[in-house]
């Protein structure tokens, strides 16, 4: 897993259009990448929603939001529409970026053992001098109601 100041590795994955989004397209500004277990679900949906319910004060402040789940690009336009969320939702359905930052986990449903992505946010730096995008926040175990506030106000206390 990602910690502060470490430099992170630039990526490619669909969005929920099925265009290409890298990391890097964003070098110019602060990032916040969520990553959530499952599009269209309770928890996810309350997360994605308060996100969504923020993100003027996100898009204010100059900063990108990007949800990640392990759905299927399809799944994501869906979820998006479905919800209006105003940003992009990419898809890892093989998992490559979500086992990159060390995100399955060992979960029990309904009594019985199933692998499952840690609901966890990371706040990333803009592109330093030598074009390199710095982990600033890892936030885990996040509780989805009011986690977009508790982003936000980390980012204030950041550029302060």
């Amino acid at each position: 897993m990602p910690q502060p100041n470490d430099i992170l590795e630039d990526f490619a994955l669909q969005n929920q259009d099925g265009a290409t989004v890298h990391l890097s397209d964003y070098k110019s500004t602060p990032v916040v990448l969520f990553f959530y277990p499952r599009a269209d679900t309770p928890g996810c949906t309350i997360e994605s929603c308060g996100f969504r319910d923020a993100f003027a004060k996100f898009k204010k402040a100059g900063i990108t939001v990007l949800g990640i789940s392990r759905d299927t690009v399809k799944a994501q336009k869906k979820f998006q529409t479905k919800y209006e969320l105003p940003y992009d939702l990419l898809a890892d359905p093989d998992m490559v970026l979500i086992k990159r930052f060390d995100l399955l986990q060992q979960k029990t449903m309904y009594g019985k053992p199933v692998t499952g992505v840690k609901r966890t946010t990371y706040l990333i730096a803009p592109a330093d001098s030598e074009g390199h995008q710095r982990l600033i926040h890892t936030f885990e175990n996040v509780t989805p109601a009011g986690h977009a506030e508790e982003v936000l106000a980390m980012v204030k206390k950041a550029k302060s």
